[in-house]
């Protein structure tokens, strides 16, 4: 089989914009603070509404595909089965899509809203710890992975039953712009996501290394320092350097798989240990709540007292799922050959919402325990040494602690590792030339994505050891920023991959009586 080769104007431009973007927040972060606050403010306060709009819309355009006779179509050959079973599709889906942040806001996100409720409650009343325990399972809920989900079935859609040659985002856009898709056009695309995908990855890798840095501080008490964040950093770059070199089968597959289990493993003791009844009875009244505030939640804008809430959360994660969106878009048609539209929606939208609940139901609401009953003040140590310490001390607090802490950082280096080697294949499919199904990426292209994925949080670890602010400093706000404005030419790219792919199935159903009177 012929090798695949590098798509060089896209690979040179990605290159370039990414370190363009990273010497500026190294030189002048106070400046680049102030105009990307500028900037950040100025998009939630007058498009905030927009990205509600679209979550919604991109959900019910998801239930509509599945539902519909278009549903039963099966993206690979007539009569393929599926390349990897449901469990390994699952996890793969899963560990791919959530990275380390499940982990982190999954522990502590529930103290911002019990501090600074929605919807005018008071801070630390009844209706606060409400919201408090609902919200973080909104934000990682089905309009999230609907915003993974439409870019799967788009990509996979053309270049499995098209047989479109290419394995990017601008494929899922052929039904409208047609061959212009492999030119200017699409070229344009590709960047534009290749470059939100580094940031937004970049702000993962962000939060989650030190979190791991802490733990690894509590554990062998090492100082928590600008050295040790890096260490974590290399060693998790070493990982998904190695299971990407690997391959998807052997290395994603098989890593993927191990953390899933580790992670159940986790979740179990913490539930089986901790508060048992009270975790139980507050997950099932915040799913509850859930649902029964899910219009009210995905529709409101604050438009009367203006308090920020919705830009600040809701409006940035719809802008972080939309900039991530087209890796797991790429990700997830690559792992679902086999399957059909219907699988590939529904178990996106039922298993990833259903999986970053649990760890809203178990581990925030554990956090919150400690906090409501005076046994430790998460809220706190929040406040007084970052979120990273407040996680762990969290983790640090059930029976086993240490032995619990040290499989908890275990599962975060494992999560890390398998979010980014799914972005690298991502990225090294997109900046490839043509890529029939059953092709992969050279292993070198991969590798050097990996690695490169690395160089965003380096230097905002440089920036923030600078600073004396860590991660949490104004260079990680800038790249929070950068990925919304990323999100805003991918919005446009959604709503033209959804007409693209309704343009596509209707013309492939009047095809058919011709094909039908063909085989006559």
């Amino acid at each position: 089989m012929q090798k695949v080769k590098v798509d060089r104007t896209i690979f040179t431009a990605s290159i370039l914009l990414v370190i363009i973007i990273c010497i500026p927040l190294a030189r002048y972060p106070k400046e680049g603070t102030k105009l990307v606050n500028t900037v950040f403010s100025f998009i939630t306060s007058n498009l905030g509404v927009v990205y509600l709009w679209a979550g919604l819309a991109c959900l019910v355009f998801l239930f509509w595909l599945s539902f519909s006779r278009h549903g039963r179509i099966v993206l690979g050959n007539e009569g393929e089965k599926p390349q990897f079973s449901l469990y390994s599709w699952v996890c793969m889906l899963f560990c791919a899509g959530v990275a380390t942040g499940i982990l982190y806001w999954g522990t502590i996100e529930w103290t911002y809203y019990y501090e600074s409720p929605p919807y005018g409650a008071e801070p630390h009343s009844i209706e606060a710890i409400e919201w408090a325990s609902t919200y973080g399972m909104f934000h990682w809920g089905l309009t999230g992975w609907a915003f993974y989900a439409l870019p799967a079935v788009a990509i996979g859609y053309f270049y499995y039953i098209r047989k479109v040659p290419y394995m990017r985002l601008s494929t899922s856009c052929y039904g409208v712009f047609s061959h212009h898709a492999e030119g200017f056009i699409g070229k344009v695309i590709d960047i534009t996501f290749m470059v939100g995908l580094i940031g937004a990855t970049g702000t993962s890798l962000g939060l989650g290394t030190p979190m791991i840095a802490a733990g690894l501080s509590r554990l062998f008490g090492i100082e928590q320092s600008f050295g040790l964040n890096v260490c974590v950093v290399l060693v998790v770059t070493s990982i998904f350097a190695t299971t990407v070199y690997i391959g998807l089968e052997k290395g994603i597959k098989r890593l993927a798989d191990i953390n899933m289990a580790l992670a159940i493993c986790i979740l179990i003791f913490v539930l089986a240990a901790g508060p048992t009844i009270f975790l139980l009875k507050m997950g099932t009244n915040s799913l509850g709540f859930m649902f029964q505030n899910f219009i009210r939640m995905s529709t409101w804008t604050d438009p009367l007292t203006d308090s920020g809430f919705v830009g600040r959360w809701t409006v940035f994660y719809w802008a972080w799922w939309i900039a991530v969106g087209p890796f797991m878009g790429i990700f997830l048609a690559e792992i679902s050959r086999g399957r059909t539209i219907r699988q590939i929606v529904l178990g996106s939208l039922f298993f990833g919402s259903f999986g970053c609940a649990i760890y809203y139901v178990i581990l925030g609401n554990y956090a919150l325990h400690l906090e409501i009953n005076d046994i430790l003040s998460v809220t706190g140590t929040l406040a007084a040494e970052g979120a990273p310490a407040a996680i762990i001390a969290v983790i640090a607090s059930l029976p086993l602690g240490k032995i619990l802490l040290s499989l908890f950082c275990i599962v975060s280096v494992i999560f890390m590792s398998t979010t980014y080697n799914s972005s690298s294949y991502a990225l090294a499919s997109c900046a490839s030339s043509k890529m029939i199904s059953g092709q992969t990426p050279a292993r070198w292209h991969r590798l050097f994505w990996a690695f490169a994925l690395a160089l965003v949080p380096l230097t905002l670890m440089f920036i923030g050891d600078l600073r004396k602010g860590g991660f949490e400093s104004a260079a990680l706000e800038s790249l929070k920023t950068a990925s919304l404005v990323v999100s805003l030419p991918l919005l446009v790219v959604f709503v033209i991959m959804a007409f693209s792919l309704v343009k596509a199935l209707r013309e492939a159903d009047r095809e058919k009586p011709n094909q039908t009177e063909l085989d006559k």
